[in-house]
């Protein structure tokens, strides 16, 4: 008797964790508005008009603020024991969000807050590397997921605070210089 109810705890044991395909893809269809997003393109860069917003400090240091990130959506189907998840990958740009105060739509200021664009699409980028070598099962899927996506959240955060920090938001140019350098370079790869 118990042979026959370790069974079929084995076959629903083993289902649980057979392997996924995963499937990831770019998309430009969520639900944000279209008329607030731009969804990024390496061979489309911001130009000053897509900064919508209201600058947040008009007294302060600040020249400008570029709201970017990622987003995904997923979807799991199964026939039989064959599974796939597709998970979709989205970088944004929030127009609404984004502001640059009057008198500082320099070049300079626009190609800094550019790569803050661009350092959302490397971190989607580690994401969609992360979810490829993963292993996801039927079990695991809903928990590694979400765990995947906000480890690079948390790589894209440092990575925003770091060029900040070390720029010193655009302000010291040498160094800007070889953020400009490593961003570019990491672009470069990504779109080879």
């Amino acid at each position: 008797m118990k042979f026959l109810f370790l069974f079929p705890c084995l076959l629903i044991t083993a289902y649980g964790e057979a392997q996924l395909t995963t499937k990831v893809e770019w998309t430009e269809k969520t639900s944000m508005p279209a008329s607030e997003i731009i969804y990024y393109n390496p061979s489309n860069k911001l130009v000053w008009a897509n900064f919508k917003g209201k600058p947040q400090d008009p007294g302060g240091r600040t020249a400008a603020i570029t709201m970017s990130g990622f987003g995904y959506a997923a979807s799991m189907h199964s026939t039989g024991k064959a599974g796939e998840l597709t998970v979709q990958v989205y970088c944004f740009f929030n127009k609404n969000k984004s502001w640059v105060k009057p008198g500082k739509t320099t070049d300079y200021i626009l190609a800094h807050e550019q790569h803050h664009f661009d350092i959302a699409y490397i971190a989607a980028n580690i994401f969609i590397d992360k979810l490829q070598s993963a292993v996801m099962t039927p079990g695991n899927y809903n928990v590694l997921l979400p765990r995947i996506y906000n480890e690079c959240i948390e790589v894209m955060n440092a990575m925003q605070d770091d060029y900040d920090n070390e720029t010193r938001n655009g302000q010291e140019t040498e160094m800007q210089s070889k953020w400009n350098k490593f961003i570019d370079d990491k672009i470069g790869l990504i779109t080879k």
